[in-house]
């Protein structure tokens, strides 16, 4: 496998095509906006100087590894030599679909369909598909060139061969694989959104203040970040729909997100993209 394409240029699609450059692979980018592109590439450059500032890979080593990126705005163009298609798009399901059947159309018959997604069925996706058993999901961790976790999420249909061959690949990344079945959160997910969800109801109930909150479980669970500024990073209407999926496919209201986590979102407040959260940035 040598060929990989990424669709979607933000941040978890512009960090896998890092990672994949990085570990000597071609890869096609590929986003319907330029822009997207564009600064996609710019945040590359950005953070493969940071890697050579840090000693992780050699100055010389820069300009290889960009090379190693070409990016499409045309889908067809960009995936039709691919071994491996990876879709970092956004966190919808009906807009997923949609991809994975145009993904299907126009890439080889043994191409491996994998989605980055962190709570959406792979089951569902693979059924817009005339190849279930080449589907699988890669679940990497933001931001991508730093975390080791990729979740390898089987559906009921997925090939073991292909399953063994995703295991490998991540490896070869220096990464590593957990492999998990698929259901709504994964595993990841599953536990991650409850916390922060509680986090915030205890902030909603008075119990603490936001910052001491976070402090508390830094200092006695020695995460490196706490529950509310993990939200602000990963972006409130991230963590709302992560819930709302799991709420829905688990069939269960303990996942309902928090009142509060819904009202920042109506009121613009995501978090760190937005410049305010539960913390102003």
């Amino acid at each position: 496998m040598k060929m990989i394409a990424v669709i979607g240029a933000g941040t978890m699609g512009n960090g896998i095509a890092h990672v994949f450059a990085q570990h000597h692979f071609l890869v096609h980018l590929i986003d319907t906006d330029n822009s997207a592109l564009e600064k996609a590439i710019s945040t590359i450059e950005k953070n493969v100087d940071r890697q050579v500032t840090k000693g992780i890979i050699a100055a010389n080593d820069k300009a290889t590894l960009l090379s190693n990126i070409t990016t499409h705005t045309d889908l067809n163009t960009g995936i039709a030599d691919a071994d491996l298609i990876i879709e970092a798009a956004t966190e919808n399901s009906i807009i997923k679909k949609k991809i994975f059947a145009e993904m299907d159309k126009y890439a080889k018959p043994n191409c491996i369909l994998a989605t980055n997604t962190s709570s959406i069925s792979i089951g569902e996706l693979a059924a817009a598909t005339q190849r279930p058993s080449q589907v699988i999901g890669m679940h990497f961790m933001n931001p991508v060139p730093v975390m080791k976790l990729v979740e390898v999420i089987n559906s009921k249909e997925t090939d073991p061969l292909v399953t063994k061959t995703i295991i490998s690949l991540t490896e070869q990344l220096g990464k590593i694989p957990c492999v998990v079945n698929d259901f709504p959160g994964f595993i990841a997910n599953r536990i991650l959104m409850p916390m922060i969800n509680e986090a915030i109801i205890a902030l909603s109930e008075g119990v603490s203040d936001a910052s001491t909150i976070d402090q508390i479980m830094k200092l006695g669970m020695a995460h490196p970040m706490g529950p509310l500024q993990l939200a602000d990073y990963i972006g409130l209407d991230v963590c709302k729909n992560i819930l709302e999926i799991m709420e829905k496919g688990l069939n269960n209201s303990k996942y309902a997100p928090a009142n509060l986590l819904v009202q920042k979102v109506t009121e613009g407040k995501l978090g760190v993209k937005t410049g305010e959260g539960f913390y102003k940035y």
